[in-house]
């Protein structure tokens, strides 16, 4: 069990294996709190083979339930602007940066409400990451809002300063190309929807392109 000093998901995560060992051994991680209230661990999903490599924030409402990344709303959002974008889903690995769904909820049978994770259980559980990406070794990663930014750039991100643009960086000691946007379900809260996803969808077609 992590103490609120050593919020970290680093000894359950296997020295070897590919992604089904590590699903297997992140579904009974403790390396922070959220695993206390949430249904499951939603670990990533697709191929190791994957060309791209999509990091949104962490589970939502829908996501939880089902075990599955990027099945709710905002999901569905991306499953809809990907191919537009020119971007096959099937070349593609879903995951967050965070694997516990987060929330507040005023009554047990109430909805339960999206509440952003710390820096502190970003940290926590980036060894999941970090293990998807020695595995998956993507051609490009897309960064799906702030929170997923800041998990692999640094709390000095800001999505408003770079959305849309490729970036290399080290990552975990590997070149990486990254093409930061919004979050799909920041589309969803936006006052003029059909604006926020033509961003949305700028750049993702960066993303397309850089992996021609």
């Amino acid at each position: 069990m992590a103490t609120e000093d050593a919020y970290t998901a680093e000894p359950f995560v296997p020295d070897r294996g590919g992604l089904s060992a590590l699903r297997k051994a992140a579904a009974n991680c403790r390396g922070c709190p959220l695993h206390r209230d949430a249904t499951q661990t939603v670990f990533g999903d697709g191929s190791a083979d994957a060309r791209f490599l999509l990091v949104g924030e962490q589970p939502g409402d829908q996501e939880d339930r089902q075990g599955k990344p990027f099945v709710g709303p905002g999901g569905r959002v991306l499953q809809r602007a990907l191919p537009e974008a020119g971007l096959d889903p099937a070349d593609a690995y879903f995951t967050n940066a965070v694997k516990h769904f987060k929330f507040t909820q005023s009554e047990p049978r109430k909805r339960r409400i999206h509440k952003a994770p710390t820096l502190r259980e970003v940290a926590a559980c980036e060894p999941w990451l970090a293990a998807e990406l020695a595995v998956v070794e993507p051609e490009l990663i897309v960064l799906l809002g702030a929170i997923a930014g800041k998990a692999m750039l640094g709390s000095s991100f800001r999505v408003t300063q770079v959305r849309g643009t490729v970036l290399e960086e080290e990552i975990h000691g590997r070149p990486e190309r990254l093409v930061p946007t919004v979050h799909p379900s920041a589309v969803l809260r936006a006052d003029d929807r059909e604006a926020a996803y033509r961003g949305l969808l700028a750049d993702l077609k960066v993303a397309a392109q850089a992996l021609k």
